[in-house]
């Protein structure tokens, strides 16, 4: 592999917002590739077609260039190792499927969701190990041909060695070795004939020539299993290296319950890209003892792999305000009025926001108080205030809690879809017209004279009406 040219690779799943840790962990690939002269490949995870969403797959590739980080191969690029979506990849994991089933490497497994379900239930009673039995693994192969032609649903399952031990060395971590007794015989391919993350992700790396894996370390159970699919397969290991979670204060993986995770949140807050670009490197390495603010020049000068620090690095907001303050004091005056004239008052935006306001004015001296909450989150109401009467705490904390868990999943931002969950969440509550919406019209824009509620959330936007929603339930909760 010493000869070879470096390709590593980023692979996000479209089934949500896109997150600091990929940022996070896109720069450290980013910079192993442009330091050594390699190529970053972004490929699209996208198998479990019950969660995957095209408006996810925008947003993230949006994202990552607001950062500018760019990749060399992807689905809006091409390349020479495509498809990038894993969903227009089946036949190719699906014949690597039946290669590891004529070797015996992989099975046929016909059990039921309902025998899966009450073989977990009876380990749990008796406190074994949770994973599956190997019920179907030596399962005559006349009896497997039939089940077949009858069109019996099945998962194929990987034949994990049972005994022995699996290893593999991370470059950063030194060898780690596993109990095969402890692995679990993986689904490789699933009922819908959609492979796994494990079998996608080790065909891919493989076929797409990836060298080094540069991974979040809660993947380290998983690499095992990768591993051994390797070697059914016969083919060489790319090296791993699992870089440490982003943390909370409390040492509990970063969460949207906690922080916001959200790279679209950020930018709408006015972080600046080369800000959060060099907050996140502070995340899994330092530029030197006495200096913390650097540019992504700098760490392409400076970086190595063997310096990167494995201690649980903490997501402190604070930080990030401090050295995002720092980089706007540092801009020049034409950089700050375009930013602003770009970012934050845009044509674009502003003329979302004048439909909304133009007969609510008077004159412009009164925009910027008629506005405020398009721009920066109101001073959040008192509970008092918020509270119907007609209603407990408790009541009004668990209506938003669920309206939050529907606007979490609601990717197309559009009044009538926000209304049609504005007036299901109430309905299903019980709660009347005149106790619902003047309550979350305060939590959202501070104040009771708002426009329209469903088009002002349009407007204000996916990232910010969550989080106003979130941090109140936070606070109050």
């Amino acid at each position: 592999m010493k000869d070879r040219t470096i390709r590593v690779r980023v692979a996000p799943s479209p089934t949500g917002d896109p997150h600091v840790g990929l940022a996070y962990m896109t720069l450290f690939n980013y910079v192993l590739a442009r330091q050594s002269g390699g190529k970053l490949i972004l490929r699209i995870e996208d198998t479990d077609q019950s969660r995957a969403k095209a408006s996810s797959e925008e947003l993230i590739i949006d994202s990552l260039r607001w950062l500018g980080l760019e990749w060399d191969e992807g689905p809006d690029v091409g390349g020479d190792f495509g498809p990038y979506r894993q969903s227009e990849r089946g036949d190719i994991y699906r014949k690597y499927a039946n290669v590891l089933i004529e070797s015996g490497a992989a099975y046929r497994c016909f059990c039921s969701q309902q025998r899966l379900a009450e073989l977990r239930a009876e380990q749990r009673a008796k406190g074994l190990r949770m994973g599956y039995d190997g019920h179907c693994r030596s399962m005559a192969p006349g009896d497997v041909a039939a089940r077949i032609s009858s069109g019996a649903m099945h998962v194929i399952r990987l034949a994990t060695p049972e005994a022995g031990k699996t290893s593999f060395s991370d470059i950063l971590r030194g060898d780690l070795e596993f109990d095969n007794g402890q692995l679990d015989d993986q689904v490789l391919i699933k009922s819908d004939g959609l492979p796994t993350y494990h079998l996608a992700n080790v065909v891919d790396d493989h076929l797409m020539e990836i060298t080094h894996v540069i991974r979040a370390e809660e993947w380290i159970s998983s690499t095992p299993k990768h591993v051994i699919l390797y070697e059914a397969l016969g083919w060489e290991k790319p090296s791993f290296i699992h870089l440490p979670l982003l943390r909370n204060a409390d040492r509990s993986k970063i969460s949207k319950r906690k922080n916001p995770i959200s790279l679209n949140f950020y930018r709408k807050k006015g972080i600046l890209p080369k800000a959060m670009l060099n907050f996140l490197g502070l995340m899994g390495w330092s530029y030197s003892a006495d200096q913390e603010i650097f540019s992504l020049d700098d760490m392409l000068a400076k970086f190595t792999v063997k310096d990167i620090h494995l201690g649980g690095p903490v997501f402190d907001l604070q930080k990030l305000l401090w050295i995002n303050q720092v980089y706007i004091q540092k801009m020049s005056q034409e950089d700050f009025v375009e930013h602003l004239r770009d970012e934050v008052f845009s044509p674009r935006y502003l003329a979302r926001v004048y439909p909304l306001l133009r007969e609510r004015i008077e004159s412009f001296e009164q925009f910027v108080s008629k506005a405020d909450f398009f721009f920066c989150d109101p001073k959040p109401p008192v509970l008092e205030k918020v509270c119907p009467k007609t209603k407990s705490q408790d009541e009004m904390t668990a209506v938003l809690a669920a309206l939050l868990e529907e606007l979490d999943d609601l990717y197309i931002w559009e009044m009538v879809h926000l209304q049609e969950i504005i007036d299901t969440s109430r309905k299903k509550a019980d709660w009347k017209p005149r106790e619902y919406l003047p309550m979350l019209r305060l939590i959202v824009t501070g104040r009771l004279d708002s426009p329209p509620l469903s088009k002002t959330m349009e407007v204000i936007g996916r990232e910010m009406v969550r989080s106003r929603i979130r941090n109140w339930l936070r606070e109050n909760s």
